[in-house]
């Protein structure tokens, strides 16, 4: 018997010979004249309908159980589907306690519930269609970058430096250390820290290649439990050398965003259309379109919108101020509900990476946040600082970082600058924000397997 996944059988537009299928029970019909089942194996949103002799019921064929059925692929009366298998043979590969697990029949459990079970979540129908999308979404933003030329680079996770110089950081001791005194030597000789970007590595690699990228995990030991945060995160992050402007750090974002978008739409609607249609059918379906009326402001023309509101916000607008969520919100609200990229933010306000416009008394780096619907910042980005002068005043501004526990800044990153600089810019995407904006999930925690926050690390 050849063996299908249930995709697979599901796309078959005629009957076929000797199948085998192999899956998990969503549903078991028992009647007088015959035996109905429903067997997903994840490949599809859609199980495939099984059609036996009742004398193949027996008391381990549960929901939740693991089988192997073989038998003849037919076309089925129902309208609902093509086709439908025929069973000769029902194998239970492994039996479920239907009393204990945690998953019921016929029941939509909230994703608040589910989370409780980040070993056995996977198995519902909104975590399925989650995952499956952002398998999709991962090999999309893989093709966008290596159709444009860009290499990919494995950054490390171990790092000794503070990308962003927030202090947020997850230090790394082994656990031999961890019993010993403070007065210790460290296994890098260094103190070393789990990375919060990639950012400062990509930068060495776009000075042999000029377009790079990475796209794996960064952590930030934040103390919140707000659902927009997540001490283990997944970041987008992309370099361009030779680049003096912003308009091409932006182009690069929308071009990202609009393609991985269009491949997951056309690659997972089943998908796509549990979450607007269950999850958040208030959601504004967004379509590839969605970019032709983006909104473009200064950080000074935000300000002045933000103080000229009608509403009392939390947090009061000045120059100078960081934005904040509600601000963002606001601000799209106020564009029209588009996205709106917001430029050349306060000097003193952004990392010392970040290249000086010198542009007078209140002055500005050439940096970039793209705020959109439902979310506020999606990505953050900027041209960098290629000038070892400004670098070396900025960083004499900022003095050394405080106490031990802070990473110093590394030479290689002033190295950078003598030896062949040149102008060059980047950004990083929220992978988890970027799948919570295009399917309208309201808390991080449900679009990543195994969240990771404050007082949570399940398996």
């Amino acid at each position: 018997a050849v063996r299908l996944r249930v995709r697979e059988a599901l796309g078959a537009r005629e009957a076929a010979g000797e199948v085998k299928i192999q899956g998990w029970v969503r549903s078991v019909r028992s009647q007088k004249e015959v035996l109905f089942l429903h067997i997903n194996d994840g490949s599809s949103l859609e199980s495939l309908q099984v059609v036996a002799d009742p004398s193949l019921q027996n008391r381990d064929l549960t929901f939740g159980s693991a089988v192997e059925v073989q038998g003849k692929l037919v076309k089925s009366p129902h309208k609902m589907q093509n086709v439908e298998l025929q069973a000769g043979a029902i194998r239970v590969v492994g039996p479920c306690d239907t009393l204990s697990f945690p998953l019921k029949f016929k029941e939509r459990h909230p994703l608040e519930y589910v989370r409780q079970f980040p070993h056995l979540r996977c198995r519902s129908n909104t975590l399925g269609a989650l995952l499956r999308i952002r398998s999709e979404a991962t090999a999309a933003i893989h093709s966008f970058f290596q159709d444009n030329g860009f290499v990919h680079i494995h950054t490390p996770i171990i790092t000794s430096n503070d990308c962003e110089g927030a202090g947020e950081l997850f230090q790394i001791e082994t656990s031999h250390e961890a019993k010993e005194s403070a007065e210790k030597n460290h296994f890098f000789s260094v103190p070393t820290f789990l990375t919060v970007s990639g950012q400062l590595h990509l930068e060495a690699m776009a000075g042999a290649f000029t377009r790079v990228f990475t796209f794996g995990p960064t952590f930030r030991a934040e103390n919140s439990q707000s659902r927009r945060h997540l001490a283990e995160f997944y970041m987008v992050e992309a370099e361009l050398s030779f680049t003096e402007s912003l308009q091409d750090i932006m182009q690069v974002m929308e071009d990202l965003f609009k393609t991985a978008t269009s491949s997951v739409f056309s690659k997972c609607p089943r998908d796509v259309e549990l979450f607007h249609k269950y999850i958040a059918p208030a959601q504004k379906v967004i379509n590839t379109f969605f970019f032709l009326f983006s909104c473009r402001i200064s950080y000074n023309e935000a300000v002045e919108i933000l103080k000229q509101a009608p509403q009392t916000f939390t947090f009061k607008p000045e120059w100078g101020c960081d934005l904040q969520t509600e601000h963002e919100k606001y601000l799209v609200k106020h564009c029209g509900e588009v996205p709106v990229f917001v430029i050349n933010y306060p000097y003193d306000l952004k990392p010392f990476y970040m290249r000086d416009n010198e542009d007078g008394p209140q002055r500005t780096v050439a940096a970039v946040d793209l705020l959109v619907p439902g979310i506020g910042e999606l990505c953050g980005g900027s041209l960098r600082e290629e000038r070892l002068p400004f670098l070396e005043s900025r960083l004499q501004r900022y003095g050394k970082p405080a106490g031990a526990r802070r990473p110093a800044w590394p030479q290689g990153y002033l190295d950078l600058r003598k030896f062949g600089s040149v102008p060059h810019g980047g950004f990083g995407m929220g992978f988890e924000r970027y799948l919570q904006y295009i399917l309208g999930v309201d808390n991080m925690k449900d679009v990543i397997p195994f969240p990771r926050f404050p007082h949570s690390c399940l398996l």
